[in-house]
């Protein structure tokens, strides 16, 4: 008899698939010249988590018994969203501190312009340039981009598992 598929398996294989989507989107857009346009970044992140967090609830349906509690389909999309922000974090810190650290140095640039239009001192701007070098290392970038991916594919999960959720009624009594 065939083994139903777990929270944590179905969550941990369509996590390494978005892992391997976001990376390929990272260096395509990296490669186009568009690593640093963020409004990009989030609606490709968005539609990608929410199309494989319907393709790992349909599957852990079709695998199972075809049934999905609203629990079991938001423990797949934190799974995935742990996953996923891991792999592509670990990803994004090499890819800036060892590829092309350009990345860093033209998002730190955009800043440094910014402040300069909002008339702020030099002074305020060397040290704002220094707070956030401490935040542009390889631990801080794979922590908060860690932390982006979850909390964002958790708010994705809680809306993908009311759509998708397929409760066993004869469990609810």
């Amino acid at each position: 008899m065939e083994q139903k598929p777990t929270v944590f398996q179905t969550g941990l294989k369509y996590g390494l698939i978005l892992a391997l989507i976001n990376i390929g989107v990272s260096l395509i857009t990296n490669l186009a010249g568009q690593g640093a346009n963020q409004w990009l970044a989030f609606f490709i992140i968005v539609i990608f988590f929410a199309i494989v967090c319907f393709m790992a609830h349909k599957a852990f349906k079709d695998n199972g018994d075809g049934f999905m509690s609203y629990g079991q389909g938001l423990g797949i999309g934190a799974v995935m969203g742990l996953v996923a922000g891991l792999l592509s974090s670990i990803f994004s810190a090499i890819y800036v501190s060892y590829i092309d650290n350009s990345a860093m140095e033209e998002a730190t640039q955009k800043q440094i312009e910014k402040m300069e239009e909002r008339g702020m001192s030099d002074a305020q701007i060397d040290q704002a340039v220094e707070m956030m070098s401490m935040f542009q290392t390889p631990v801080m970038i794979v922590g908060f981009g860690l932390l982006y991916i979850f909390i964002l594919g958790f708010i994705i999960s809680l809306i993908v598992s009311a759509i998708t959720k397929n409760s066993n009624p004869e469990a609810e009594l």
